[in-house]
C-alpha cells in the first residue's frame, strides 16, 4: 500500500511519530537543501498541521536524508530490529496483525538459532591444516565478525555493528561466499537476537518513523516506499516474488547451475526445492543473472543473449535491451521493480477478480498457496482487495504457481497452449471484460435476457456488482487514474464509494453506479445522501471533491432537476450508453485527446459532444 493510502487510514495520533521523525530531518537538512526549504514554505513549517498529500510530497523529497538517518538508527537499534525489519519487508507482510507479526518473528528465530548450533559446530570443527573449505571460509566470517562487533568495548563503548561495518562484512561474505541464511546464523551466535520483546521492537520501528501501528485494528502497516528503502538497505535488488519470476523461466540445467556455484547439492533434487534453495542463498540478482547461470566456458556474448531470451520469456517491455551485459541486468532488475502498476493494469478491476475467481476454482489450493508464499494467515479471508494492498499483481499470483501447475490450470480451463501460459491466462480474462464493456447498457438495464443472448452467463443478484466493475474498467480504459488504494481507504462497512478517480494529488471524483430494471433511475434523495457520504469521507483524508459523477441507464427529469439544484455538492449525471459512446470515441481515434475534466460540467452531460471532441 503506497504511503499516502497508509497515511488517509490510520489516524493522527498513530501517524505523529512518523510525522516527527519528517520533522526532525527537516529541522537538520532544510539549512543546505533549496527544495525542503520551498516545501516547507508552502507549509508555513507547520508539518505536523499538514495534509497527507503534502507528507508524501515532501516525503519524496527529504528521502535521501530519511534513508542515511534509517540506517543509522537500525544500526543501532541492533539484531532484533534488523531481523524484524526482514521479515516486514518481506512480500505480503507490509499490513499484517501485530501478533502474526510476533509469530513470524518467533518462527524465523527459531530457524535463525537452529542454524546457529549448527555452524558453530562446524566452525568449532576446523582443524590448522584444513585447505579453503566451506568451514574455513565460515570461521574467518565468524572471526571478522565478532571482532567488528566487540571492537567498541576497547573504547568503552556499547558493542554493536555500524552501518559502515556492515558494509565491509556484506563485502567480505560475498566474496567468501557466505549465504544468506548463513549471515544471520552466525550473527546471532555473536549478537544474541532477543526472543522476546517483539512488541517494544515495532515500537521502536514505529519511533523512527518506519512502521505505522493501528491500535484500533491492532494491525502494522509498512507503506511501499518503505519496503523499497529496507530492500535498499539490505542490499535487495529484487523482491523475493519477482527473483521467483526469474528462476521459474531458468532450465533444470541452469538452476543447477547456480547452486553448484554456491557448492549445494543438486544430485536427486526435484526442480521445485532446486528453486526454494537458491531463493534461501540470498545471492544477489545480479551476480545469479550474469556468472552463476552459466559455466566458466560461456562467452559474454552468449551470456547476453541468454539475457534477451529472459526479457522476452518475462514478456517485458522494453524500449531498448542494451548493449553490454550489466546494461541488460540493470534493465532487468528496472523494469521488475517499477512494473507494479503497469501489471495491475493488464486487467480491469473486474477482470482481476474474474480471474482469482477462476483460479480459485481451477486450482483449489491457490489460497493456501498464496497464504504460504506470502506468509498470510491462514485465518485470513483472500480476496483482491487484500491482495491489492499487499501489491501483489495478477502477474505475481500466477508466478507463485509451478510451470507444471500452470500447464494443469489451462487445460482445465480451455485455454490455447501456445506461447506463455501465464500470458494467455491474463488475456483471456482481458477479453471476458471486453465483452461485458460490449453489453454495457444492457447490463446497465439489468436485461438478463440480452446478456444471455450474448453468451454471458450472470446471476440477476450479480449485476449490481459487475455493473460498478464495468464502470471502473471503462474509465480505465479512458486513461483515468482510479484509485483503489484510496477507495478502500477512505471506504467503510457503513459508507462504500463505488469509484474514486485521481485528478490530482489532492483532487478526487466520486464515482457511483447505479442500475434501473424498469424506466429511468428516480432515487435522487437516497443516492444523495450516499454521495455526500462518500465526498465526506474523501474530505476527511484530506481530498478535495472536485465533482460527484453519477452513472445509470438514464435519469428521470426530477432527478435531473433535483441534481441540478443542489448547492451542497457538485454534481454530474452520465447515461450509461453515453458512457459507451466516449469510450468507442476514445478508442477509433489515433491520438485521443480526453480528460477527467470533462466530467465536472455539472447537471446531465452530453455524452455525444464530449464524444465528438475527443
Amino acid at each position: 500500500m503506497r504511503l499516502s493510502s497508509v497515511l488517509s487510514l490510520v489516524n493522527q495520533v498513530e501517524k505523529s511519530k512518523f510525522i516527527n521523525a519528517i520533522d526532525r530531518i527537516c529541522g537538520d537538512a532544510v539549512r543546505h537543501d533549496k527544495k525542503i526549504e520551498a516545501q516547507l514554505n508552502k507549509l508555513d513549517g507547520q508539518i505536523k498541521n499538514a495534509s497527507s498529500t503534502d507528507i508524501t510530497q515532501l516525503f519524496k523529497i527529504i528521502l535521501p536524508y530519511f534513508e542515511k538517518a534509517v540506517r543509522e538508527q537500525l544500526a543501532m537499534l541492533g539484531a532484533q530490529a534488523t531481523l524484524l525489519t526482514n521479515i516486514l519487508s518481506r512480500d505480503g507482510n507490509s499490513i499484517a496483525r501485530a501478533t502474526w507479526v510476533e509469530s513470524l518473528y518467533s518462527k524465523e528465530w527459531d530457524v535463525i538459532n537452529r542454524r546457529a548450533k549448527e555452524l558453530q559446530a562446524e566452525i568449532e570443527e576446523v582443524s590448522d591444516d584444513e585447505s579453503f573449505g566451506n568451514s574455513k571460509r565460515l570461521g574467518i566470517y565468524f572471526a571478522c565478525f565478532s571482532e567488528a562487533h566487540s571492537n567498541d568495548q576497547r573504547i568503552n563503548r556499547e558493542a554493536k555493528i555500524t552501518d559502515d561495518e556492515r558494509g565491509i562484512l556484506n563485502v567480505l561474505a560475498k566474496q567468501l561466499d557466505v549465504t544468506a541464511d548463513d549471515q544471520a546464523g552466525i550473527e546471532h551466535l555473536v549478537d544474541k537476537i532477543p526472543k522476546n520483546g517483539v512488541q517494544d521492537a515495532l515500537n521502536e520501528l514505529r519511533e523512527i518513523g518506519l512502521v505505522f501501528i493501528s491500535r484500533k485494528r491492532q494491525t502494522v502497516y509498512v507503506p511501499d516506499e518503505i519496503v523499497s528503502l529496507l530492500h535498499r538497505i539490505q542490499g535487495k535488488e529484487l523482491a523475493d516474488k519477482h527473483l521467483l519470476r526469474i528462476l521459474r523461466t531458468f532450465s533444470d540445467a541452469e538452476l543447477s547451475n547456480i547452486l553448484k556455484n554456491h557448492r549445494k547439492k543438486i544430485r536427486g533434487v526435484e526442480r521445485k526445492e532446486k528453486v526454494s534453495n537458491i531463493m534461501k542463498l540470498g545471492v544477489p540478482v545480479t551476480q545469479i543473472l550474469q556468472r552463476d547461470l552459466f559455466n566458466d566456458e560461456v562467452t559474454i556474448n552468449e551470456r547476453k543473449d541468454r539475457l534477451k531470451g529472459l526479457i522476452q520469456d518475462l514478456e517485458l517491455d522494453l524500449d531498448k535491451l542494451g548493449a553490454t551485459l550489466e546494461e541488460r541486468t540493470e534493465i532487468i532488475l528496472n523494469s521488475l521493480n517499477n512494473c507494479a502498476e503497469s501489471e495491475f493494469n493488464v486487467l480491469s478491476a473486474t477482470g482481476f477478480k474474474e480471474l482469482f475467481s477462476a483460479l480459485q476454482n481451477h486450482f483449489p489450493m491457490l489460497s493456501k498457496v498464496l497464504k504460504h508464499e506470502f506468509e498470510l494467515e491462514e485465518q485470513e479471508e483472500l480476496d483482491v482487495e487484500k491482495l491489492r494492498a499487499l501489491s501483489i499483481t495478477p502477474y505475481d499470483i500466477l508466478y507463485m504457481l509451478t510451470n507444471e501447475e500452470v500447464k494443469s490450470v489451462v487445460d482445465s480451463m480451455g485455454i490455447k497452449k501456445r506461447g506463455n501460459l501465464r500470458l494467455n491466462i491474463l488475456n483471456s480474462f482481458a477479453d471476458a471484460t471486453d465483452k461485458l464493456i460490449d453489453n454495457y447498457g444492457a447490463l446497465a438495464r439489468r436485461d438478463l435476457a440480452s446478456l444471455k443472448n450474448s453468451n454471458i452467463d450472470i446471476a440477476e443478484s450479480e449485476i449490481g456488482v459487475k455493473f460498478e466493475e464495468v464502470t471502473k474498467a471503462i474509465f480505465e480504459q479512458l486513461g483515468l487514474a482510479v484509485d483503489e488504494d484510496l477507495r478502500r481507504a477512505v471506504n467503510t462497512s457503513k459508507d462504500k464509494a463505488d469509484v474514486l478517480i485521481s485528478l490530482s494529488e489532492d483532487d478526487v471524483i466520486v464515482g457511483e453506479a447505479k442500475t434501473c430494471k424498469n424506466g429511468d433511475f428516480a432515487k435522487y434523495s437516497t443516492t444523495s445522501r450516499q454521495v455526500k457520504a462518500y465526498a465526506n469521507r474523501c474530505e476527511s483524508a484530506g481530498k478535495r471533491v472536485a465533482q460527484v459523477l453519477i452513472v445509470a441507464p438514464t435519469f428521470s427529469d426530477d432527478f435531473v432537476e433535483s441534481a441540478e439544484m443542489d448547492t451542497e455538492v457538485n454534481i454530474s449525471l452520465l447515461e450509461a450508453e453515453g458512457l459507451k459512446r466516449i469510450l468507442d470515441a476514445y478508442k477509433s481515434r489515433r491520438n485521443p485527446k480526453f480528460s477527467a475534466k470533462l466530467f465536472t460540467k455539472g447537471g446531465l452531460l452530453k455524452s455525444d459532444l464530449i464524444a465528438k471532441n475527443i
